[in-house]
């Protein structure tokens, strides 16, 4: 079972979210949550793309490529 914690947030907020988004979630938290874990995974999509441009600069830099 996963652990929780509760966020406050502006009651405007919440309010246009919901207006925006509440046909496809049906609640602020699944909305949090989903945003939260693309912008997690976009994170570390970067974080590859530059490592990955490390090695490539290595393996160039070493005469391998």
């Amino acid at each position: 079972m996963e652990d929780f914690r509760e966020v406050k947030l502006p009651e405007h907020l919440c309010k246009a979210a919901e207006t925006r988004w509440g046909h496809r979630f049906s609640s602020i938290e699944e909305l949090l949550t989903f945003l939260l874990s693309e912008i997690s995974r976009e994170e570390s999509d970067h974080m590859d793309q530059r490592e990955k441009h490390m090695i490539d600069e290595r393996l160039k830099n070493l005469g391998y490529m």
